[in-house]
C-alpha cells in the first residue's frame, strides 16, 4: 500500500467513525428526550394526576400526594443509578440504555392503564406510586449511562457543546410534555382532561419509544469505553477508590490522586442548586402558577413553554463557551445570578401570563448556562473504569435529594404561607454549588482515556 493509499484509507475511516459518532449521539439524544418527555408529563399533568388517583376530600392534600409520588420516583434514582452504573461500566453503555428505554416505556404504560381512586380507591395510589419507582429506577441509569456516553464520543475541544444536549433532551422533553398539555387543554373540556384527558401523553410516549429503540440498536459503543474493554472487572469499583484530579486541560501538569468519595460529594453539591433551580422552574411553576395565582391553565402551559424553548436554543451557546473559557466561568455564572433572582422573580409571578413568562425566562436561561455543563464535568471527573456509577451515584443522590424534592417542598411551604422559604433554600443550595465548583478542578480539554 502507497503512502497516498494508507492516507486515504485512514481518512475514510476518520470519516466513518464521525458518522457513527454522530449516528449514536442522535440517537441517544433522541431517545433522552423521549424519556424525559414521559417523566416530564406527570408533572405538566400533577393536578389532574391528583384528582384521579387520591382521595379528594383535600384538596390540597392531594397535590401534595401527587407531588410527593414525583420526589419518590426521584428517590429510586440513585439505586438505579449504581446498579446500571456498576452495570454500564463492566459490561457498555449500548445495553444499558437499551434497557431503560424498555422500562421506562412499559411505565408509561402502565400509568396511562392505571385505574383511578374512584374505581380501585388506595390500589390506584399505591399502582401509581410502585411504577413511578420503577420509572424512577430506570431514570437514575439512563441519566448516569448518558452522561458518560456523550462526553465519551464526542470531539475532545467540542465536549461542552456536545455534552449540552443532555440537557436539551431535559428541556425538549419538558416542552413536548407542555405543547401536548396546551393542545389537550385546549381541545378537550376541563372535565374531559381530568376524566380521560390525562392519560394520553403516557400511550404516545410508548409509541415513540418503539421508534427510540430502533435508533439505539445501531449505535456503537465508545472508544474510550472500548479502550477499557479488556479490563476485567470483578465488582464494582468501591467509593474509596481514588479519583486522579485533573489539571486544566491536556498536558497542563501533574494530576494528584483524590478519594473518590470525595470527588462524589463536590459533584454531588455542584449539581444541588442547578437541580433545585431548574425543578423548581420547569416543574412546578405552572401549577404554581395555576393553583396559587390563579393563573389560566392555558396561559401557564403556554408561556411555560415559550420560556423553555427559549432556554433550550441557548444551552449548546453556553456549551461552546465553556470550549472556550472553561467550565468554571460559566458556573459562577449560574450561582450567582440565580442566588440573586431567585426570590425577586418567583415574587413577581401574578394571574397574568407575561408574569409567568418574564420570570420563567430570565430563570431558565440561567439554569441552561449550568445544566449544559453537567454532563461534560461529571465525566471529566470520573475515570472511565468508575465512571457510570459515580455519576449515577453523585448526580442521582443530588438530584433525589434537591431537585424531585423541590416541587414538594415548594408546594408544603406555600401551603404554609412561607413560600419565601422554599426560594431561600434554592439561593442556598446556589451557593453551595459555588463553593462545589471552586473545590473541583478546572477539567476543559482532558483526554477521558487517562482520566
Amino acid at each position: 500500500m502507497t503512502n497516498l493509499d494508507a492516507k486515504n484509507s485512514a481518512v475514510e475511516t476518520d470519516q466513518t467513525a464521525r458518522k457513527q459518532s454522530r449516528r449514536s449521539l442522535r440517537a441517544s439524544t433522541i431517545g433522552q428526550l423521549l424519556e424525559w418527555y414521559e417523566w416530564s408529563s406527570y408533572a405538566v399533568f400533577a393536578p389532574f394526576i391528583a384528582a384521579a388517583m387520591f382521595n379528594q376530600s383535600d384538596p390540597a392534600s392531594a397535590l401534595l400526594s401527587t407531588l410527593a409520588v414525583f420526589a419518590v420516583g426521584f428517590l429510586m434514582r440513585p439505586l438505579g443509578g449504581v446498579v446500571f452504573g456498576a452495570i454500564s461500566d463492566r459490561k457498555g453503555r449500548k445495553k444499558v440504555m437499551i434497557t431503560t428505554m424498555i422500562m421506562m416505556a412499559l411505565a408509561s404504560v402502565a400509568i396511562g392503564l392505571m385505574p383511578s381512586y374512584d374505581t380501585i380507591g388506595l390500589g390506584a395510589s399505591i399502582g401509581l406510586l410502585l411504577v413511578r419507582m420503577i420509572q424512577g429506577f430506570a431514570h437514575g441509569g439512563e441519566s448516569a449511562t448518558a452522561n458518560s456516553y456523550i462526553p465519551e464520543i464526542a470531539p475532545r475541544q467540542k465536549r461542552g457543546q456536545w455534552g449540552s444536549l443532555v440537557f436539551v433532551a431535559i428541556f425538549g422533553g419538558s416542552v413536548i410534555a407542555y405543547v401536548l398539555g396546551g393542545i389537550i387543554s385546549l381541545v378537550l373540556a376541563e372535565s374531559q382532561v381530568a376524566e380521560w384527558g390525562w392519560r394520553i401523553p403516557f400511550f404516545l410516549g410508548a409509541f415513540g419509544a418503539v421508534f427510540a429503540l430502533y435508533l439505539r440498536r445501531g449505535m456503537h459503543e465508545s472508544e474510550v469505553f472500548d479502550a477499557k474493554s479488556n479490563e476485567t472487572i470483578e465488582s464494582p469499583v468501591p467509593v474509596s477508590a481514588p479519583v486522579l484530579e485533573n489539571a486544566a486541560g491536556p498536558g497542563a501538569g501533574a494530576r494528584k490522586p483524590r478519594p473518590r468519595w470525595v470527588s462524589i460529594l463536590l459533584i454531588i453539591g455542584m449539581v444541588s442548586g442547578v437541580t433545585a433551580a431548574h425543578y423548581t422552574w420547569s416543574s412546578y411553576v405552572s401549577t404554581y402558577a395555576i393553583t396559587q395565582q390563579g393563573m389560566s391553565i392555558q396561559g401557564a402551559y403556554w408561556v411555560t413553554v415559550v420560556a423553555q424553548i427559549v432556554a433550550l436554543g441557548t444551552l449548546p451557546l453556553w456549551g461552546m463557551l465553556s470550549d472556550r473559557i472553561g467550565r468554571k466561568p460559566v458556573i459562577y455564572f449560574f450561582a450567582i445570578a440565580m442566588g440573586v433572582f431567585q426570590i425577586p422573580l418567583m415574587a413577581m409571578i401574578t394571574d397574568e401570563p407575561w408574569t409567568l413568562l418574564v420570570a420563567s425566562t430570565v430563570a431558565l436561561v440561567i439554569v441552561a448556562a449550568s445544566g449544559s455543563l453537567l454532563s461534560s464535568i461529571m465525566s471529566e471527573v470520573f475515570p472511565t473504569s468508575q465512571r457510570t456509577q459515580s455519576i449515577g451515584l453523585a448526580y442521582s443522590v443530588s438530584v433525589a435529594g434537591f431537585g424531585g424534592t423541590a416541587p414538594y417542598v415548594y408546594q408544603l411551604f406555600v401551603s404554609m404561607d412561607l413560600a419565601w422559604l422554599s426560594g431561600a433554600l434554592v439561593v442556598i443550595l446556589c451557593i453551595l454549588t459555588f463553593v462545589a465548583m471552586k473545590l473541583l478542578p478546572e477539567t476543559k480539554g482532558v483526554d477521558l482515556r487517562t482520566v
